[in-house]
């Protein structure tokens, strides 16, 4: 049974950097694409950035394009997000999310994930 565990949110003004971090328990395939979900009250689940599993492929939402860099480490089963120049907007929890399946251009709508970690939040004042 695998887990996705989120951590390294907080609260941090505008124009500071976070970096949050994902790890897997238990067994998951290196074939997963795995990626970074955000979500506010009221609002739907978007996605955030998105990486291939050999690392050659990545993927963001133009809203952090530039600023948010997302990167894995195999060996350790960790999913990364170093997020910087942080804006109020940023604000939201954040989900890590693993499919079985990469999606390409297409990656960001969440119903193709099937694994999907707590949620951690972020807090941009």
């Amino acid at each position: 049974h695998v887990q996705l565990v989120e951590s390294g949110g907080g609260s941090v003004q505008a124009g500071g950097s976070l970096r949050l971090s994902c790890v897997a328990s238990g067994y998951i395939s290196r074939s997963y694409c795995m990626g970074w979900f955000r979500q506010t009250p009221g609002k739907e689940r978007e996605g955030v950035a998105t990486i291939s599993p050999d690392g050659g492929a990545t993927y963001y939402a133009d809203s952090v394009k530039g600023r948010f860099t997302v990167s894995q480490d195999n060996t350790k089963n960790t999913l990364s997000l170093v997020m910087d120049d942080l804006k109020p907007e940023d604000t939201g929890t954040y989900y890590c999310a693993a499919s079985g399946h990469c999606w390409g251009t297409t990656w960001a709508n969440p119903s193709r994930y099937e694994l999907w970690g707590q949620g951690t939040q972020v807090t941009v004042s």
